[in-house]
């Protein structure tokens, strides 16, 4: 559990690996509910990024 408990922390690596990966998303098709994709893409991540920073927390405070 400790060993995990050390790694952890690098589960928010993959946020900002996800966003500096500019040509998977920089584009217009498919858009999805009239947004392209752009922006589907940065406001998911967003929403995940917030996710993995509270799965972090939880597992850091057990």
């Amino acid at each position: 559990m400790r060993t995990m408990r050390r790694w952890l922390p690098l589960i928010l690596v993959i946020p900002f690996i996800a966003l500096l990966w500019v040509p998977f998303y920089n584009r217009t098709q498919p858009a999805v509910a009239g947004f392209p994709f752009f922006y589907v893409w940065q406001f998911a991540w967003v929403v995940l990024a917030a996710l993995l920073t509270w799965i972090v927390h939880r597992g850091w405070r057990a």
